[in-house]
């Protein structure tokens, strides 16, 4: 499907596109790399604080890689075979990106109060004042996971393509082609617009000899002061 929409110019398959870079940069990617950062360091340092090994006889460990581990390595390879040096749509991912973040800290949250349990028992080892810092440490390393990734993304795909020199020549040669028809050369004198004037200034009735349009005293007085002031 999704090589259909490259090949497509579309409305749905723009669309599609267009959405699709949105979620992946404004969602996807900010989430998916803290989630397996943080859970791996913490897992790391203290396991029972993200994940106590009582979890191990209900949870097999295949699922665990599956949730916090293979998420990353996907994201990894799109990285590499899909280019993404800037953001689609940059107001809209951050507001996308920050909504999640504040809907799912509500949830943690709302958990504790009404259910008087912490959904990660790394909550439960800190005041109230130290919850609140490592808050917005998570929301702070949420924002700097989605702004890294265009660096990395130009990094690895190279800067944005140049427009080809070949059609700056095309662009030239269309103008001077115009600026002909125009009656314009490549010097700036307006040839066309020069011979008309002369013809305009010229008597039409002396370049259609033998017939005249005109009576005989017609020309003749049109002529007479050429007559009058020439030296034969």
């Amino acid at each position: 499907m999704l090589e259909w929409l490259e090949k497509h110019e579309s409305r749905f398959a723009n669309n599609v596109r267009y959405w699709r870079d949105v979620v992946f940069c404004g969602l996807v990617v900010p989430f998916t790399l803290f989630v397996s950062g943080m859970f791996w360091s913490v897992y790391a340092i203290d396991r029972e604080l993200v994940f106590p090994k009582v979890y191990d006889t209900i949870i097999p460990t295949w699922f665990n890689h599956c949730v916090h581990t293979n998420i990353s390595v996907v994201v990894v390879v799109e990285t590499l075979l899909q280019p993404r040096r800037h953001a689609t749509n940059r107001s809209l991912e951050l507001i996308l990106s920050n909504s999640v973040s504040v809907l799912y800290a509500a949830v943690y949250y709302c958990i504790f109060f009404f259910a008087g349990r912490w959904l990660y028992p790394l909550f439960g080892i800190m005041t109230w004042w130290q919850v609140c810092v490592f808050q917005c440490c998570i929301w702070f390393a949420i924002y700097i996971f989605y702004e890294i990734q265009f660096p990395i993304n130009r990094l690895i795909h190279g800067a944005e393509p140049r427009k080809p020199f070949v059609e700056l020549e095309e662009m030239q040669n269309v103008s001077e082609v115009a600026s002909q028809k125009n009656g314009i050369q490549k010097n700036g004198v307006q040839s066309n617009v020069i011979e008309r004037q002369s013809l305009q200034n010229s008597n039409p009735d002396l370049k259609t000899p033998p017939f005249s349009t005109k009576s005989w005293s017609l020309k003749y007085r049109s002529i007479r002061e050429q007559f009058e002031t020439s030296r034969l």
